[in-house]
Parts: structure tokens; sequence; C-alpha cells
């Protein structure tokens, strides 16, 4: 005397299979991300020695050791979070 359930027919939507794991913000702020790296990597470039017998002091400049360290390593942590930040949730139909 057990009631027999009937199964509903899922319906299948095609802009919840088309879901991509990572939004257009998520790109956007990774793109960030990757813009501050190489500036990091950029301000660490510049000119030696214009011989072999002189020593150029510049290459231990603030610019080169500190500040674009931090930068390159901000940069990375930037595109951390833009990797794991969530998108904006939209209202499923049920709700």
């Amino acid at each position: 005397m057990a009631l027999k359930k009937t199964a509903k027919p899922v319906e299948k939507n095609d802009a919840s299979d088309a879901k991509m794991a990572l939004s257009m913000r998520n790109y956007k702020l990774m793109l960030i991300g990757f813009a501050v790296i190489v500036l990091g990597f950029v301000m660490m470039t510049g000119g030696g020695s214009s011989t072999a017998t002189e020593f150029n002091y510049d290459m231990f400049s603030f610019r080169r050791i500190t500040l674009s360290t931090i930068l390159v390593l901000g940069g990375f942590a930037f595109v951390g979070y833009g990797i794991m930040s969530k998108g904006k949730q939209g209202k499923s139909k049920g709700e």
C-alpha cells in the first residue's frame, strides 16, 4: 500500500549549464594584479655600472629593493584575492 512517487522531469536551463567558474569581476581583479606585478618588476630594473671598475650604488635604492618587492608581493596577493572572491550571486527562480 505504499504510494508511488512520480518523478518530475528536470528542466534544463541553458544559462545555468553555461555558467563559468570565474566571473568577469574575477578576471578584472586578476588583470589589475598582473599589472601591479609587472609594474613591480619594471621598477626593479635599472642601469648597472658603466665600467667594470666602477660600482653603482643606485642598485641599493629604496625603489629597487623595498618598494618594487612590496608591489610584486602585493600584486600576487591581489591576484589570489581575485581568484578566490565570489562574484555577484543572482536570485534563483524559486525565491
